[in-house]
This record gives structure tokens, C-alpha cells and sequence, in this order.
């Protein structure tokens, strides 16, 4: 990674911007345009900054997502690696439930696999056996994104660059857990698939071989990105491990289910209004 360029005093007021954006609904606009030489090392350091806040003010860290595993959203977002973030116990949803938008600014939805943990993660050498030995079961799960920050700045047009997302915790805001969990070796993770389904419509489909051949090769790379900073993924933490499917928009009164086929089907309705307000 490249030096970083935003003064580490400004860090604390970054993430209080962003907590701003999330609490009001008024996205900040692309930090990208304010620093324009961020980098990713900036984008990490601002995501750790708000998550601290977060954690000080009560939050339990529960866990980690990964994005930007396919390549097509690695090519559009002009990055040749995946991102993550952190996951924190005011996200989690129960399955089959209203989930009110008032909790979001501009929310979306993505199918994906959850891996729990049984056992620490820790090094720069791990392998997608080291995943699968670490595992406790592999279970569905949704996940709600949401834009703290401005997808396409309202100044400029132009989409957010993924040092933005970046410092949006990569832009993760809520995860549901469905389904039939199951031990890792009782399946072909390659081959799990999924439906998509917004108000009895087929939306998205995909198979989880679209998550870097395999999920369990974002969640061993997750590890290894840690390793520099001295960290690691813990027992009992619950890890995302990407998306394979495109998100899809949600609007008050959708009722989605999410088909796993033989790991299980599990459904929510999304309730009110999201917090999204013009500047």
C-alpha cells in the first residue's frame, strides 16, 4: 500500500461525518474529491477510525464482510483485490420479520454465505484448508448495504471511487441469517446457489463459485490482509464472504425471499422510509 495522505488528526472527525451521514440521511459527498490522492491505506485508516467510534459509543464488533469478490466488480471499481469491513451487533436482523428502513439511508440487498468461526484465524500464509478447518458451520445470509456516501457525486456525476466505499465500512449496514446451516464439508460451497426474489419476481441468481472460485478464498485472503496490522478473524466471529449477486434496490413495502434451494429458503419485509434526504 501506497503512504497515506490524510493527516491522521483528521481521522476522529471523518468518522464523525460519517456517523452524521448515517444517523441524518444527508450523504457526505465523495471523500475522493476532497483528498484526491486517498488511498487505500487513507480508506482503511478512516473505515478503523468510525468503527472505533462506533465501538466506543457501545457497539460489539460481531464479525467481517468481504466485498468486491467478482471480477467484474473488481474491473468496474479499479481494484485487483477485494475490500471488507466490519460488522457490528446493531446490523444483525432476524430472518422471516419486518427490518424498517428507518434504519437506512439508501439501502440495497445481496445474497451470500456467512462462515462462523470455531476457532482463530491469525497469519499471513492462511490457505482455503486453514478456512475450512476454522469453520463451525456455513449457513445463507443476506446482506443490507447502504451509502453513507454519495454513489455518484451530486457535484461532479461521477460514480464514488472504492476508497469511498472503503471508508463507508465498505459499505455494509445489515446482515440477515437464514436458512439451514450446515458443517463445511457437507457441501460443495462452489456450488451453492441462491434466488433472488423481490415481491414474487426473480430478481438475481448466482452461484457461490463467483466469490473468487470459492467463499472460503475470500475469508483465507481476509485473514492475510490482517496479518500486517497484527490481527486476525476470532472464534465465534460470523464472516461474509461475498456477494454473488448484484445488489438490488429496496423500496417500503418489498417482501423479499431468498431461495437457497437445499440450504433453506428465508424471507423479510422491508417497512417505512429510508433516512435518504437531499443536502
Amino acid at each position: 500500500m501506497t503512504d497515506r495522505v490524510i493527516p491522521a488528526a483528521e481521522l476522529p472527525a471523518l468518522a464523525a461525518e460519517l456517523q452524521l451521514a448515517e444517523d441524518s440521511g444527508v450523504q457526505l459527498a465523495p471523500l475522493s474529491e476532497r483528498f484526491p490522492g486517498m488511498t487505500l491505506a487513507d480508506a482503511y485508516a478512516v473505515q478503523r477510525a468510525w468503527v472505533s467510534r462506533k465501538v466506543q459509543s457501545g457497539a460489539v464488533i460481531r464479525g467481517h464482510k468481504i466485498g468486491l469478490t467478482s471480477r467484474a466488480m473488481q474491473l468496474s471499481s479499479q481494484i485487483d483485490e477485494p475490500d471488507y469491513g466490519t460488522l457490528t451487533d446493531e446490523m444483525f436482523f432476524e430472518p422471516n420479520g419486518d427490518i424498517p428502513l428507518s434504519r437506512f439511508v439508501a439501502p440495497k440487498v445481496e445474497v451470500e454465505l456467512a462462515f462462523l468461526l470455531k476457532s482463530d484465524l491469525e497469519g499471513p500464509n492462511l490457505t482455503v484448508f486453514d478456512v475450512l478447518r476454522a469453520t463451525e458451520y456455513v449457513t445463507p445470509a443476506a446482506e443490507i448495504i447502504d451509502a453513507r456516501i454519495q454513489r455518484v457525486s451530486k457535484a461532479t456525476g461521477k460514480p464514488r471511487r472504492v476508497t469511498d466505499t472503503i471508508s463507508d465500512n465498505a459499505a455494509n449496514a445489515g446482515v440477515i441469517v437464514g436458512g439451514r446451516a450446515v458443517r463445511p464439508d457437507d457441501l460443495d460451497m462452489r456450488w451453492a446457489a441462491a434466488l433472488c426474489i423481490r415481491n414474487g419476481a426473480v430478481e438475481e441468481t448466482g452461484v457461490a463459485a463467483g466469490v473468487l472460485g470459492h467463499p472460503a478464498s475470500g475469508i483465507a485472503w481476509l485473514a492475510r490482509r490482517l496479518a500486517p496490522h497484527g490481527e486476525g478473524l476470532k472464534a465465534g466471529e460470523l464472516v461474509l464472504a461475498g456477494s454473488f449477486t448484484r445488489p438490488v434496490d429496496i423500496a417500503s413495502g418489498d417482501t423479499f425471499t431468498f431461495d437457497y434451494g437445499p440450504l433453506g429458503v428465508f424471507t423479510c419485509r422491508f417497512t417505512g422510509e429510508a433516512r435518504l434526504k437531499d443536502a
